[in-house]
């Protein structure tokens, strides 16, 4: 039996209907932006692997920094005890994020580092003896797959077996170009209730939705409208942090900031599962008091894990080099150059471009699903000819390792307008 069959035997996979999907490609190795499978196809990491590998596979310097700390201290409860790693940690994200950043809670990955921040927001408001159960989101929204993180996301098939399940949620439409107003009254309507404890969003770009993006200027202004309404903002970074928006965060962009901002996926560079939910200390102080009731009682056997922190810290310091900031904006400046050359093509409806983050939405008639015909398609096209992309619906999208070589991306450039002429 192969490993490919011994895989369909045992294994069931995320985002996917088994009835009618292939036989996995079995990965037996990676370095930089390449893997290779068990047949010893190559294979150019388009994606970073769902965003988090951006110094690209088997990194020797983050891998030192795994060993080095596996020898010494590979994991102590964090309930009660603390460690030097983790100490490390939190001062250098109190350096690099936002300055009113001064508390980190740790957790295991994206989903729950949004799962943390929106029970703090409800549970910061029933420590005061206020009622605040609802929070805002934006309209198709994905924050994760737990029960918070999925009541917060608007994708309709990710939630529907879930609806009666579920925190409640108003949705506001994305500030897209000629929906600002809109989404900014119908938000000033909602905050001057007080019935919300929160507001959740992606900063610049939806990532899940197909790269959707906005500018800052809005969304500067909806973070001021809800500081003004004491309504709680939740910066959702789990995609775009860590120089995915060609500065360390997408909020590098913005005047106001957020009161919580959710870290994971590029944080440990790609190693080790891990995540961050940071807070201002407004919110910890709403927790801090003589009543232990009015902890926050939430955690994770592998909160705070030693070795996970230590691959933080070493991802961080290749992010600071200045080789690293200079690829990001060589990345940004081929794409930019793609952009422009293939923007007029007949069956392309738009093209976007933010750092290292590419998308391109092929005109089609129609309504296509996110795991349609045409996104199927697509899929195998790019897995067929040795590049890794998973397309949503009719929008494809480039989220390179920042090692990615400039011959590889027009690999990836090339392809993608050969499948441009087969839809």
């Amino acid at each position: 039996m192969t490993l490919s069959e011994k895989d369909t035997l045992y294994n069931w996979h995320p985002y996917t209907q088994h009835k009618n999907s292939f036989p996995h490609p079995v990965i037996v190795k990676g370095e930089g932006a390449l893997l290779w499978d068990e047949n010893g196809k190559e294979y150019i990491d388009a994606i970073a692997s769902w965003w988090v590998n951006p110094f690209g596979h088997s990194n020797a310097f983050i891998a030192n920094a795994i060993y080095k700390q596996l020898t010494t201290l590979e994991h102590v409860l964090f309930g009660g005890f603390t460690h030097e790693p983790v100490i490390q940690l939190s001062e250098k994200l109190s350096q690099i994020l936002p300055s009113n950043q001064n508390k980190f809670f740790y957790s295991d990955n994206g989903s729950t580092a949004v799962e943390v921040a929106i029970k703090a927001a409800l549970q910061f408001f029933y420590n005061k003896g206020e009622k605040r159960i609802k929070i805002i989101a934006f309209e198709n929204a994905f924050h994760g797959d737990t029960f918070g993180a999925m009541a917060a996301s608007g994708i309709s098939f990710f939630t529907d077996a879930f609806k009666g399940s579920l925190l409640e949620v108003v949705r506001i439409p994305v500030p897209t170009k000629g929906n600002e107003e809109k989404s900014k009254q119908l938000f000033r309507d909602l905050v001057a209730t007080n019935e919300y404890a929160a507001f959740i969003f992606e900063p610049l770009v939806q990532g899940a939705a197909g790269m959707i993006m906005y500018e800052p200027e809005v969304l500067n202004e909806l973070l001021e409208i809800a500081k003004v309404n004491q309504v709680f903002t939740i910066a959702d970074e789990v995609m775009t942090g860590f120089g995915k928006t060609g500065k360390n965060f997408a909020c590098d962009y913005l005047n106001e900031q957020p009161d919580m901002m959710c870290l994971s996926k590029a944080l440990t560079g790609g190693t080790i599962p891990m995540a961050v939910t940071s807070f201002t200390q407004t919110i910890f102080d709403g927790f801090y008091d003589s009543d232990t009731n009015k902890a926050l009682f939430h955690g994770h056997t592998f909160t705070a894990n030693p070795t996970g922190c230590a691959a933080a810290l070493a991802s961080i310091s290749l992010l600071e080099t200045e080789e690293i900031q200079q690829n990001i904006q060589q990345v940004h400046q081929q794409h930019l150059a793609f952009s422009e050359r293939i923007k007029s093509h007949p069956k392309v409806a738009c093209t976007r471009v933010l750092g290292v983050i590419f998308a391109l939405e092929i005109k089609v008639e129609g309504k296509h699903d996110y795991y349609g015909e045409l996104r199927n398609t697509l899929y195998a096209f790019f897995i067929a000819n040795g590049i890794i992309m998973r397309p949503v619906g009719n929008i494809i999208y480039i989220l390179p390792p920042y090692i990615v070589s400039d011959v590889q991306l027009e690999k990836v450039y090339s392809t993608i307008e050969q499948a441009l002429e087969m839809v």
